[in-house]
């Protein structure tokens, strides 16, 4: 009679234990299967209709740093899930490399402002792309793309803007310092002058 009372006792907790567990995994990313088994819609294959795509993503992907923000039950959640580490991929451009970069400039010029393009299409040798993937380990992501158009080796045009500044980005990566807030611009220390000693004749 005791044996019973004790699996009796235990049922009911681990019965509700399950049941939260099952919750939590129905509310997280564990279940994203469920918009893996849904038929895909319909593309459209008109040629007219292909080019807009090609343009609007073109336009989006240009158009400077998108960031998104993790909902606060995705938040939440993440207490579950194991870590995330933060994965950085491509060329960060900040808005003072941009604007440095003017018309006119050569190949040499703008590598050595923008780096190395990442993407140098054999294709589209006149082009040089130089896109940037940031997503955090709590789940924001933020993408960036500058492009970089060139006729007879020198730059004719560029695409690309609303761009992070280097003190954003670092501040991104590694949170905000802490004397950002109460001092936004500090001004250089200016170096001592030093008399010459005076010499005795």
């Amino acid at each position: 009679m005791r044996v019973t009372q004790a699996v009796l006792h235990r049922f009911p907790a681990k019965a509700a234990l399950a049941a939260g567990l099952a919750c939590t995994l129905a509310m997280s990313g564990c279940a994203s299967w469920r918009n893996q088994t849904r038929p895909a819609p319909p593309v459209a294959t008109d040629a007219a209709a292909n080019a807009a795509d090609a343009e609007k993503s073109a336009a989006i992907a240009n158009a400077g740093a998108q960031t998104v923000q993790a909902s606060r039950l995705q938040k939440f959640l993440w207490i579950f899930s194991p870590y995330r580490p933060d994965i950085q991929q491509g060329n960060f451009v900040s808005q003072e490399m941009l604007n440095q970069l003017k018309t006119g400039q050569t190949r040499d010029q703008v590598r050595f402002l923008l780096g190395s393009p990442l993407l140098a299409d054999a294709f589209h040798g006149d082009r040089w792309d130089y896109p940037f993937y940031l997503a955090r380990g709590n789940g924001e992501l933020t993408t960036s793309r500058v492009t970089v158009f060139f006729k007879d080796d020198v730059v004719e045009r560029f695409e690309g803007g609303n761009l992070p500044s280097e003190r954003d980005y670092i501040d991104r990566i590694a949170g905000p310092s802490k004397g950002s807030k109460d001092h936004p611009e500090r001004r250089p220390v200016e170096p001592v002058k030093v008399a010459a000693p005076a010499t005795q004749q």
